[in-house]
């Protein structure tokens, strides 16, 4: 086999292969890592219905979903397709990222050190995109990014900048490192800031009744956080008080507390604490507590820390630049879904969507199209060649 055959063909091939078996791999961390669960413990993959580990002649990437037709083979459960998309969108991601960014020019008399280096830029771009796939369907599914995936990503971005500048495409492992801190700092204040402006803007949902609706607060499982009901709508207690500062204030009739009903005018439980039309209560006290209230004012934040620490993680790998361009892309594309989903599905306005996915496309966009977008952006507003500014 040729030098030209190898590395046109052979390692394309092998590119996919390599995103299969870590699409396998995204897949045990995306179910298990949001449960507390190891990803060595156990070694062997298991059907999620009935335990059985899974045997490595029957966990081939790809093959393996398809020969069984998605199902479990002992107790034929069906297996979510998802499984079988992760490993193949790796795969193709895995691939593209080894046309873009292994030197075309690399031939038989290449230095051996600039070969290198190509390897270890497309290994960076590899390992960030199984971030950000890894990332995604959590955040679909726990609307959470964990930090093992942000803060772990962000310090292997920030080693990879300073390792290999080519990154940034700087020389120097100074001007790497540097340029991969600026687009943390980038994404991590851009995003701060619109979590903290976006809290100013839309940090409250109000709710206003005809009649005295029911309200309550439970915590049907004792080892979970509590659970928020008003009238239909049930709300996860660490969605409500994000913040030592939030507020769940309800304008009602009556509130019963510890099993004794009385009239109440004026509930808000901040913190520790309950407030019944001034009498302060610890919330170690209570035992149970429910009520009917006209009105309600529930606290919500505009988005979710994770994704600063997301964006971070994105900027150490690639920049201010595509910091910029991955938070407006991403902006745009969830404007869009997020208008599809309330006019065409008919879903409730105060229904939360992660933006960690959108976040994650954004980036793609910018990996495989940025700098043709840029340059074409640039030549729009007469920045480019012929437009007569020039850079």
């Amino acid at each position: 086999m040729t030098f030209e055959m190898f590395f046109s063909v052979a390692m394309p091939i092998t590119a996919f292969v390599i995103g299969a078996c870590v699409g396998s791999f995204l897949n045990v961390v995306i179910y298990r890592v949001p449960l507390g669960l190891s990803v060595n413990e156990p070694k062997r993959s298991f059907c999620p219905n009935c335990k059985t580990q899974i045997p490595a002649w029957l966990n081939i990437p790809l093959f393996t979903w398809l020969m069984l037709r998605g199902k479990c083979k002992w107790c034929h459960t069906p297996i979510s397709v998802r499984y079988f998309i992760v490993e193949l969108l790796t795969a193709l991601l895995f691939l593209a990222a080894w046309k873009a960014f292994f030197p075309a020019d690399a031939g038989a008399d290449s230095d051996p050190l600039y070969l290198f280096r190509g390897f270890g830029v497309v290994l960076s771009i590899w390992i960030l995109l199984a971030l950000l796939v890894s990332a995604t369907f959590i955040d679909f599914d726990h609307f959470i990014i964990p930090d093992s995936i942000t803060i772990g990503g962000l310090v292997v971005g920030l080693i990879a900048s300073v390792s290999l500048p080519e990154l940034h495409a700087e020389k120097s492992h100074l001007h790497g490192l540097w340029m991969g801190v600026v687009g943390a700092a980038a994404g991590f204040g851009l995003l701060w800031a619109v979590v903290n402006l976006g809290k100013l803007a839309f940090g409250r949902i109000k709710f206003a009744f005809d009649e005295p609706t029911d309200w309550s607060v439970s915590q049907p499982v004792p080892e979970e956080n509590p659970v928020i009901k008003i009238g239909d709508e049930e709300m996860a207690w660490e969605d409500v008080f994000y913040r030592p500062s939030d507020r769940l204030v309800l304008e009602g009739t009556e509130v019963t507390l510890n099993g004794e009903t009385r009239e109440a005018k004026m509930i808000t439980i901040q913190g520790e604490t309950i407030n019944i039309d001034g009498e302060e209560h610890s919330l170690e006290n209570v035992k149970s507590i429910s009520g009917k209230c006209v009105r309600a004012t529930v606290p919500r934040e505009a988005m979710g820390f994770g994704d600063v620490k997301f964006i971070a993680m994105i900027g150490a790998f690639l920049g201010w630049v595509a910091v910029l361009f991955t938070v407006f892309a991403a902006s745009i594309i969830g404007a869009i879904v997020g208008l599809l989903q309330k006019l065409v599905a008919r879903e409730e306005w105060s229904r939360p969507l992660p933006f960690g996915p959108y976040l994650a496309l954004g980036a793609i966009l910018w990996i495989f199209m940025g700098e043709a977008f840029l340059h074409w952006y640039l030549q729009l507003v007469g920045f480019g060649a012929g437009g007569g500014s020039g850079l």
